[in-house]
């Protein structure tokens, strides 16, 4: 059986904390930011981690 690859996508996009959470970016900041506000926008630069509804999805994607 060979083995089983890392999504390339998914690497990209989280990272690991110390304890074990996943870290993760906001969306909606790379374009059309006119109309948002800047409370908005400067929130949406800091990261998030991935709610426990999708923990499952997102290790199987990284293989861990």
């Amino acid at each position: 059986m060979p083995k089983m690859k890392t999504k390339s996508s998914a690497k990209k996009r989280f990272k690991f904390t110390g304890s074990g959470k996943i870290k993760r970016k906001h969306a909606f900041k790379s374009h059309i930011l006119t109309k948002k506000s800047t409370k908005r926008k400067r929130n949406l630069t800091k990261s998030g981690l991935v709610a426990k509804s999708d923990v499952k999805n997102v290790l199987v994607q990284l293989c861990a």
